[in-house]
Protein backbone atom coordinates (compact mmCIF):
# COMPACT_ATOMS: atom_id res chain seq x y z
CA UNK A 1 0.00 0.00 0.00
CA UNK A 2 1.47 3.59 -1.17
CA UNK A 3 -0.18 6.28 0.40
CA UNK A 4 0.11 9.83 -0.48
CA UNK A 5 -1.81 13.03 1.47
CA UNK A 6 -2.52 15.77 0.59
CA UNK A 7 -2.13 19.41 2.92
CA UNK A 8 -3.31 22.98 0.37
CA UNK A 9 -4.52 26.06 1.07
CA UNK A 10 -7.37 25.16 -2.43
CA UNK A 11 -10.15 24.82 -0.09
CA UNK A 12 -13.37 22.77 -1.50
CA UNK A 13 -15.54 24.74 -2.64
CA UNK A 14 -13.16 25.10 -6.80
CA UNK A 15 -12.24 22.13 -8.89
CA UNK A 16 -8.78 21.84 -7.56
CA UNK A 17 -8.79 19.38 -5.14
CA UNK A 18 -10.77 16.99 -7.11
CA UNK A 19 -8.81 17.81 -10.03
CA UNK A 20 -4.94 17.28 -8.04
CA UNK A 21 -6.57 13.69 -6.79
CA UNK A 22 -7.61 12.71 -10.56
CA UNK A 23 -4.03 13.69 -12.03
CA UNK A 24 -2.95 11.05 -8.69
CA UNK A 25 -5.01 8.26 -9.88
CA UNK A 26 -4.20 8.30 -13.33
CA UNK A 27 -0.54 8.71 -12.85
CA UNK A 28 -0.86 6.03 -9.84
CA UNK A 29 -4.03 4.12 -10.16
CA UNK A 30 -2.80 2.31 -7.28
CA UNK A 31 -2.02 4.87 -4.72
CA UNK A 32 -4.33 5.91 -0.98
CA UNK A 33 -5.12 9.38 -1.11
CA UNK A 34 -5.44 11.20 2.16
CA UNK A 35 -6.89 14.19 2.53
CA UNK A 36 -4.80 16.05 5.78
CA UNK A 37 -6.26 19.48 5.27
CA UNK A 38 -7.16 21.82 2.41
CA UNK A 39 -8.11 24.90 4.63
CA UNK A 40 -4.97 25.95 5.18
CA UNK A 41 -4.81 30.00 5.25
CA UNK A 42 -3.77 31.21 1.42
CA UNK A 43 0.19 31.39 1.78
CA UNK A 44 0.62 30.37 5.35
CA UNK A 45 3.41 28.63 5.63
CA UNK A 46 3.44 28.22 9.50
CA UNK A 47 0.07 26.63 9.19
CA UNK A 48 1.07 24.56 6.83
CA UNK A 49 4.08 23.17 8.89
CA UNK A 50 2.00 23.20 12.06
CA UNK A 51 -1.08 20.32 10.48
CA UNK A 52 1.87 18.39 8.48
CA UNK A 53 3.88 18.24 12.30
CA UNK A 54 0.64 17.28 13.93
CA UNK A 55 -0.52 14.66 10.94
CA UNK A 56 2.81 13.21 9.96
CA UNK A 57 3.20 10.81 12.82
CA UNK A 58 0.58 8.59 12.52
CA UNK A 59 1.31 7.79 9.12
CA UNK A 60 3.30 4.22 8.44
CA UNK A 61 6.90 4.82 6.88
CA UNK A 62 6.86 5.49 3.49
CA UNK A 63 4.28 7.59 3.32
CA UNK A 64 4.69 10.58 0.73
CA UNK A 65 3.40 14.21 2.13
CA UNK A 66 2.28 16.47 -0.75
CA UNK A 67 2.06 20.11 0.19
CA UNK A 68 0.11 22.46 -2.02
CA UNK A 69 0.99 25.89 -0.26
CA UNK A 70 2.68 28.40 -2.03
CA UNK A 71 4.17 26.36 -4.59
CA UNK A 72 4.76 28.71 -7.35
CA UNK A 73 8.20 28.10 -8.85
CA UNK A 74 10.62 31.20 -8.64
CA UNK A 75 14.07 31.84 -8.58
CA UNK A 76 13.54 32.25 -4.71
CA UNK A 77 10.94 29.40 -4.41
CA UNK A 78 12.52 26.43 -5.77
CA UNK A 79 10.70 22.92 -5.61
CA UNK A 80 12.06 20.16 -3.17
CA UNK A 81 11.47 16.57 -2.32
CA UNK A 82 13.04 15.07 1.69
CA UNK A 83 13.50 12.11 3.27
CA UNK A 84 12.83 12.39 7.03
CA UNK A 85 11.94 10.11 9.62
CA UNK A 86 11.20 7.69 6.96
CA UNK A 87 8.71 9.70 5.41
CA UNK A 88 8.74 11.79 2.65
CA UNK A 89 7.89 15.65 1.55
CA UNK A 90 7.59 17.43 -1.40
CA UNK A 91 7.53 21.08 -1.59
CA UNK A 92 8.21 24.29 -2.11
CA UNK A 93 11.31 26.15 -0.57
CA UNK A 94 9.56 28.48 1.17
CA UNK A 95 10.44 27.39 4.93
CA UNK A 96 7.90 25.34 5.68
CA UNK A 97 10.24 22.11 5.98
CA UNK A 98 12.37 24.37 8.10
CA UNK A 99 9.75 24.88 10.62
CA UNK A 100 8.69 21.17 10.28
CA UNK A 101 12.05 19.82 11.46
CA UNK A 102 13.58 23.00 13.21
CA UNK A 103 16.70 21.68 13.63
CA UNK A 104 16.64 17.94 12.90
CA UNK A 105 19.10 17.10 9.81
CA UNK A 106 16.79 15.19 7.54
CA UNK A 107 17.92 11.73 5.80
CA UNK A 108 18.34 13.42 2.22
CA UNK A 109 17.38 16.73 0.46
CA UNK A 110 17.45 17.11 -3.03
CA UNK A 111 15.80 20.21 -5.51
CA UNK A 112 13.16 19.01 -7.53
CA UNK A 113 15.06 19.12 -10.98
CA UNK A 114 12.47 17.00 -13.55
CA UNK A 115 10.95 20.49 -14.93
CA UNK A 116 12.34 20.08 -18.39
CA UNK A 117 11.44 16.04 -18.60
CA UNK A 118 7.55 17.20 -18.62
CA UNK A 119 5.19 18.65 -21.43
CA UNK A 120 5.90 22.71 -22.03
CA UNK A 121 2.47 23.41 -20.30
CA UNK A 122 2.51 21.41 -17.29
CA UNK A 123 1.93 23.16 -14.17
CA UNK A 124 4.09 23.24 -10.60
CA UNK A 125 1.17 21.07 -9.56
CA UNK A 126 2.20 18.52 -12.16
CA UNK A 127 5.50 18.37 -11.09
CA UNK A 128 4.71 17.59 -7.54
CA UNK A 129 2.28 14.97 -8.86
CA UNK A 130 4.90 13.30 -10.72
CA UNK A 131 7.55 13.37 -7.79
CA UNK A 132 4.78 11.80 -5.24
CA UNK A 133 3.63 9.10 -7.27
CA UNK A 134 7.91 8.40 -8.31
CA UNK A 135 8.60 8.46 -4.86
CA UNK A 136 5.17 6.30 -3.66
CA UNK A 137 5.96 3.66 -6.22
CA UNK A 138 9.59 2.84 -4.04
CA UNK A 139 11.35 5.51 -6.49
CA UNK A 140 15.05 7.19 -5.37
CA UNK A 141 15.41 10.85 -4.18
CA UNK A 142 18.25 11.03 -6.59
CA UNK A 143 16.57 10.49 -9.83
CA UNK A 144 14.11 12.99 -9.26
CA UNK A 145 16.23 15.81 -7.54
CA UNK A 146 19.95 17.06 -7.07
CA UNK A 147 20.67 16.52 -3.62
CA UNK A 148 21.39 19.26 -1.28
CA UNK A 149 22.12 20.13 1.90
CA UNK A 150 20.47 23.40 3.05
CA UNK A 151 16.71 24.94 2.71
CA UNK A 152 15.22 28.10 3.47
CA UNK A 153 15.00 29.42 7.13
CA UNK A 154 11.96 31.03 8.75
CA UNK A 155 13.40 32.94 11.51
CA UNK A 156 10.54 35.42 12.51
CA UNK A 157 7.82 33.01 14.01
CA UNK A 158 9.96 30.50 15.89
CA UNK A 159 9.75 30.42 19.69
CA UNK A 160 12.89 31.89 21.60
CA UNK A 161 13.50 31.26 25.05
CA UNK A 162 15.95 33.97 26.66
CA UNK A 163 16.42 35.67 30.38
CA UNK A 164 13.66 33.08 31.99
CA UNK A 165 11.37 33.92 29.21
CA UNK A 166 9.56 32.33 25.93
CA UNK A 167 8.35 34.37 23.45
CA UNK A 168 6.24 32.57 21.03
CA UNK A 169 3.42 33.85 18.82
CA UNK A 170 -0.05 32.05 18.00
CA UNK A 171 0.50 30.11 14.84
CA UNK A 172 -3.15 28.56 14.24
CA UNK A 173 -6.49 28.74 15.18
CA UNK A 174 -8.57 25.23 14.70
CA UNK A 175 -12.19 25.43 14.13
CA UNK A 176 -13.25 25.50 17.45
CA UNK A 177 -11.55 28.41 17.81
CA UNK A 178 -8.25 27.51 19.88
CA UNK A 179 -5.36 29.80 19.75
CA UNK A 180 -1.93 27.26 19.08
CA UNK A 181 1.11 28.58 19.63
CA UNK A 182 4.83 27.59 18.57
CA UNK A 183 5.67 27.14 22.15
CA UNK A 184 6.18 23.53 22.50
CA UNK A 185 6.16 20.96 25.71
CA UNK A 186 10.12 20.11 25.03
CA UNK A 187 11.03 23.78 25.26
CA UNK A 188 9.07 24.56 28.39
CA UNK A 189 10.25 21.79 30.22
CA UNK A 190 13.89 22.24 29.01
CA UNK A 191 13.54 26.09 29.95
CA UNK A 192 11.53 25.72 33.18
CA UNK A 193 13.14 22.84 35.01
CA UNK A 194 10.09 22.62 37.31
CA UNK A 195 9.78 26.79 38.00
CA UNK A 196 6.43 28.45 38.94
CA UNK A 197 5.38 30.27 35.63
CA UNK A 198 2.70 32.52 34.21
CA UNK A 199 1.59 33.11 30.77
CA UNK A 200 0.86 35.88 28.99
CA UNK A 201 -1.25 37.33 26.29
CA UNK A 202 -3.05 40.49 25.46
CA UNK A 203 -3.05 41.69 29.25
CA UNK A 204 -4.46 38.20 30.18
CA UNK A 205 -2.38 35.67 32.43
CA UNK A 206 -2.70 32.49 32.91
CA UNK A 207 -0.52 30.38 35.70
CA UNK A 208 -1.02 26.35 35.54
CA UNK A 209 -1.21 24.30 32.45
CA UNK A 210 -3.63 21.79 32.36
CA UNK A 211 -2.76 18.16 31.73
CA UNK A 212 -6.57 18.14 29.74
CA UNK A 213 -9.19 20.59 29.24
CA UNK A 214 -11.54 18.62 31.99
CA UNK A 215 -8.76 19.45 34.56
CA UNK A 216 -10.00 23.02 34.76
CA UNK A 217 -13.13 21.49 36.59
CA UNK A 218 -11.68 21.40 40.23
CA UNK A 219 -14.69 21.63 42.49
CA UNK A 220 -17.69 18.84 42.02
CA UNK A 221 -20.06 21.39 43.84
CA UNK A 222 -20.21 22.84 40.67
CA UNK A 223 -21.25 20.52 36.66
CA UNK A 224 -19.40 21.61 33.97
CA UNK A 225 -21.91 23.89 32.22
CA UNK A 226 -20.23 26.13 35.34
CA UNK A 227 -17.14 26.11 33.74
CA UNK A 228 -17.55 26.77 30.03
CA UNK A 229 -16.27 30.11 29.06
CA UNK A 230 -13.49 29.73 30.91
CA UNK A 231 -9.69 30.35 29.77
CA UNK A 232 -7.21 27.28 29.92
CA UNK A 233 -3.89 26.62 28.58
CA UNK A 234 -2.83 23.42 28.05
CA UNK A 235 -0.20 21.49 25.55
CA UNK A 236 -1.99 19.65 23.09
CA UNK A 237 -1.61 16.17 20.90
CA UNK A 238 1.04 17.81 19.10
CA UNK A 239 3.18 18.29 21.99
CA UNK A 240 2.22 22.71 21.67
CA UNK A 241 0.66 25.22 24.08
CA UNK A 242 -2.63 25.95 23.25
CA UNK A 243 -5.21 28.65 24.59
CA UNK A 244 -8.33 27.89 24.71
CA UNK A 245 -11.85 28.28 26.27
CA UNK A 246 -13.49 25.40 28.12
CA UNK A 247 -16.26 23.80 26.04
CA UNK A 248 -15.57 26.34 23.63
CA UNK A 249 -18.10 26.97 20.32
CA UNK A 250 -17.80 29.77 18.56
CA UNK A 251 -21.67 30.06 17.78
CA UNK A 252 -22.22 29.82 21.15
CA UNK A 253 -20.12 30.32 24.11
CA UNK A 254 -17.49 31.81 22.14
CA UNK A 255 -13.38 30.78 21.45
CA UNK A 256 -9.92 31.71 22.27
CA UNK A 257 -10.36 33.78 18.95
CA UNK A 258 -13.31 35.93 19.67
CA UNK A 259 -13.44 36.09 24.15
CA UNK A 260 -9.72 36.61 24.57
CA UNK A 261 -8.70 38.22 20.99
CA UNK A 262 -6.06 35.73 19.93
CA UNK A 263 -4.99 35.60 16.50
CA UNK A 264 -2.22 34.92 13.90
CA UNK A 265 1.01 35.91 15.20
CA UNK A 266 -0.38 36.99 18.34
CA UNK A 267 2.67 37.23 21.12
CA UNK A 268 2.27 34.60 23.76
CA UNK A 269 4.95 34.43 26.59
CA UNK A 270 5.74 31.90 29.29
CA UNK A 271 7.79 34.11 32.41
CA UNK A 272 9.60 31.57 34.65
CA UNK A 273 10.13 33.09 38.49
CA UNK A 274 13.80 32.11 39.43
Amino acid sequence: MSIITLTTDYGLKDHFVGALKGKLLTEYPEAVIVDISHHIDAFNIAEAAYIIGAAYGSFPKGTVHLIGVDIELSSQNQHIAMQWNDQYFVCADNGILSMLIQKIVPQKLVTINIHDRLPSDATDLDVFVKVACHLAKGGLLNVIGKEISTIKEVTELQAVAQDNQIKGYVIYSDHLGNAVTNISKKLFLEMGKGRPYEIKFKNQTIKTILPKYSDIVISEKYSWKDYEGEKLAIFNEAGFLEIAIFRSNPDTVGSASSLLGLTYRDLVTIDFKN
